[in-house]
């Protein structure tokens, strides 16, 4: 029995207080998943959210769920990426590389009931892995509908996007619910699947996107994820300057001002003291040299155009791109 140390109890600890305050904010968002593949939580102010009492963090509304078990080496990491004239921010939630790994499954899987469900009427649904090899989550779909059922079993055995799997047309029509697992956590969307040429509903939902997940990566080049660590999921906290589905509001720096906090405690000391240096009037060409380096500067100059009031709307190719 391996015995955890004051220091790793601590972490735990700490990361335990991080998601807890997640989750008590609405307009924080969530999302588990791999480059290609991800799952998305979402909650509206004013909706119905019940949280989870099986010991898990967490919470569920009827469009989906989001649940996080704390263990050892379990790393957040806070981190904004420069787009055009304005940033992303998130932070990824990561374990060490050696202790990520899921079942890595190839074909469609029957897995049994979904004991580990976030709603109790969801725990004698039948799970399926979809098989899509993917490093630190299982991305799976569950249903309780016999014939929604039926046709899953008839395609386990076989990758969900062979042309010979009769899953794939049928897909979108059946809807089962999504469930994206990791080590430390799950999301779980209720919500319908979008057709092709479809919007994906406000809330909760989902993207597989295959020509992505043909790159085998874990996360975009962008993110600037420590050596050995390897992202799971993300808290995406409220955003300066869009909301939730990527549209404009007003720009409120007190929200600079608190993800700047995360940063401080959960960032990149070397992004956030170039991040600094940029912001407190430093010459930029100082910060050095390397994609992220750069990055940060970007951010701290991007920011500083919106405290000036320069920049007012947000350009098309600014929206949250989708390859989430």
């Amino acid at each position: 029995m391996t015995i955890a140390t004051a220091a790793e109890i601590d972490d735990v600890r700490a990361v335990e207080a991080l998601l807890r305050a997640s989750l008590a904010d609405p307009e924080t968002g969530w999302s588990v998943g791999s480059f290609g593949a991800i799952a998305e939580f979402i909650r509206d102010a004013d909706e119905t959210v019940t949280e989870l009492t099986d010991g898990r963090l967490g919470a569920y509304t009827s469009r989906g769920a989001i649940a996080f078990t704390p263990i050892p080496g379990l790393r957040p990491v806070a981190y904004e990426t420069a787009i055009n004239s304005g940033w992303n921010h998130a932070i990824a939630l990561c374990l060490p590389e050696e202790a990520c790994a899921m079942t890595r499954r190839t074909v469609v899987t029957e897995l049994g009931p979904d004991k580990d469900a976030a709603r109790d009427e969801d725990r004698d649904a039948i799970l399926f892995d979809l098989g899509l090899d993917l490093l630190a989550i299982d991305a799976c779909v569950r249903s309780a509908d016999p014939e929604t059922i039926a046709c899953l079993r008839s395609g386990v055995g076989k990758p969900v996007f062979d042309h010979a799997n009769p899953i794939g047309p049928r897909l979108v029509a059946m809807s089962p619910n999504r469930v994206f697992v990791g080590r430390a956590g799950r999301a779980e969307v209720f919500q319908p699947i979008p057709p092709a040429d479809g919007k994906s509903p406000e809330g909760p939902h989902t993207h597989v996107m295959p020509k992505l997940l043909k790159s085998g990566r874990t996360h975009a080049a962008t993110t600037p994820i420590p050596e050995g660590f390897v992202p799971f999921a993300a808290i995406h906290p409220a955003h300066p300057y869009k909301d939730a589905l990527g549209q404009r509001i007003p720009f409120l720096q007190e929200r600079v001002d608190a993800f700047q906090a995360l940063l401080d405690r959960w960032g990149n000391a070397d992004l956030v003291a170039a991040k600094r240096h940029v912001t407190e009037g430093g010459n930029p060409d100082e910060v050095g040299a390397g994609r992220h380096i750069q990055a940060a500067r970007r951010v701290a100059e991007n920011q500083a155009r919106y405290r000036r009031g320069e920049i007012m709307e947000i350009a098309p190719d600014e929206a949250e791109p989708e390859v989430e």
